[in-house]
C-alpha cells in the first residue's frame, strides 16, 4: 500500500474517532445534569461526570500543567505518526497509532476548548453550549467529559480477609469516553501484537536521526 493509501487510512481514523467522541460529549453534556445516570442495561450506564484529571480520573500537578502535557504529548505522538507512514510501516500499526492520537486530541478538545464554550454542570443544572454569560473557565482548564460505565458484577469481600474484609469491590467501577477507549484499545493491542513493529520503529528513527 502507498504512503498516501495509509495517510487517508489514518485520517479517516482520526476524523471518525473526534467526530463520535465529540458529539456524544457534546449531547451529555447539553442533555444531562451533573452525575446523571441513565441505566441502559444491568452491566452498562451513561452516567455524566467530569474528569480534571488524567484517564481514570488520576490527577498530575495542575489543570493547566496537564493540558500543556497533553498538547505536548500529541504533536509527538502526530511527528511519529508523520513518519511512520513516510517509512511505509505495517497499516495496522499505523491505524493503532491514529487511534492513539485520536483519542489523545479528543480530550484535549475538551481542556482547551470546554471551559470557555459551555456554562458549568451541575446535579441541578444542565450545561448550555455558547452561553451569553460566557463558560464555567478559561482556555486551557476545561474539564474532560466522562459517561460510559460498566459495572459487570459487584460483591462484598469476606469478613475474614485481613486488610478488605467487609469492602465493596465492583468491576468495572471507570467511568470513560471514546477517547479514553481509543487509547486504551490503540495501546493494549500494539503492545499485544505489534511490538517487534515498535522496537523496529524507534530504530528506524535512530537510524534517520
Amino acid at each position: 500500500m502507498t504512503a498516501s493509501k495509509k495517510a487517508f487510512g489514518a485520517i479517516a481514523v482520526i476524523l471518525l474517532i473526534l467526530l463520535a467522541d465529540q458529539i456524544i460529549k457534546i449531547w451529555v453534556k447539553t442533555h444531562l445534569a451533573l452525575g446523571e445516570d441513565i441505566r441502559i442495561a444491568d452491566w452498562f450506564h451513561i452516567r455524566f461526570i467530569e474528569n480534571e484529571g488524567m484517564a481514570m480520573g488520576i490527577k498530575v500537578f495542575g489543570k493547566l500543567f496537564l493540558t500543556v502535557f497533553r498538547v505536548i504529548a500529541s504533536v509527538v505522538i502526530a511527528y511519529y505518526l508523520y513518519a511512520l507512514i513516510r517509512n511505509k510501516f505495517k497499516t495496522g500499526y499505523i491505524l493503532l497509532v491514529s487511534m492513539i492520537f485520536a483519542g489523545a486530541v479528543g480530550n484535549i478538545i475538551d481542556s482547551v476548548f470546554y471551559g470557555v464554550i459551555f456554562s458549568e454542570s451541575t446535579p441541578m443544572h444542565v450545561a448550555m453550549l455558547f452561553p451569553p454569560e460566557g463558560g464555567y473557565a478559561g482556555w486551557l482548564h476545561g474539564e474532560v467529559v466522562d459517561m460510559f460505565y460498566f459495572p459487570f458484577f459487584s460483591f462484598t469481600w469476606p469478613a475474614w480477609m485481613p486488610g478488605i474484609g467487609g469492602s465493596d469491590f465492583e468491576f468495572f467501577r471507570y467511568i470513560f469516553n471514546v477517547a479514553d477507549a481509543s487509547i486504551s484499545v490503540g495501546i493494549v493491542v500494539l503492545l499485544l501484537f505489534f511490538r517487534k513493529t515498535l522496537s523496529l520503529s524507534f530504530e528506524k528513527q535512530e537510524i534517520e536521526s
